[in-house]
């Protein structure tokens, strides 16, 4: 377990492995957490990494941005579950002050296209800005298969 700062733009990869910022690029979505009526809660979203700052996507039928927009808010990714060759898996979470912004073209295309649906309603998109600030990249290495093994 490490902590580590916001990484620049484009950061180098320390001996020790990838950064934060490296890792959020490795998958698509991720988990934005803050409250909402005094309650937490914790909504999908999908993100891209451009300038060092995670963009995000989220459904707006749900107003989970309005309660993030102008908050600080903690996001998370891993690479659970994700099927990869990769031997170690990895946590990264950060917080930041989320802002609603309209994203350019360039990023746009970045996101890619969205899911035709959310929970039957058809997607409709909005955006978020997060600069992360307090950053911790965890690890489990070595491993083993214990796929399943919870399941009774």
């Amino acid at each position: 377990m490490k902590g580590m700062p916001t990484e620049p733009a484009e950061p180098a990869e320390p001996a020790e492995g990838p950064c934060a910022v490296e890792l959020l690029r490795r998958v698509p979505y991720g988990r934005v957490v803050t409250s909402m009526r005094a309650l937490p809660f914790l909504a999908v979203a999908r993100h891209i990494v451009v300038r060092g700052r995670v963009l995000l996507r989220m459904h707006a039928g749900f107003n989970h941005h309005q309660a993030c927009h102008g908050s600080v808010v903690a996001y998370g990714a891993d690479n659970f579950g994700c099927g990869s060759d990769d031997a170690t898996l990895w946590s990264v979470q950060f917080t930041g002050t989320a802002e609603l912004f309209e994203p350019a073209t360039d990023e746009l295309e970045l996101f890619g296209r969205g899911p035709h649906h959310v929970n039957g309603e058809l997607f409709d998109p909005v955006y978020m800005r997060i600069e992360p600030q307090f950053t911790t990249v965890h690890t489990l290495s070595g491993t083993p298969e214990q796929r399943y093994a919870y399941a009774l």
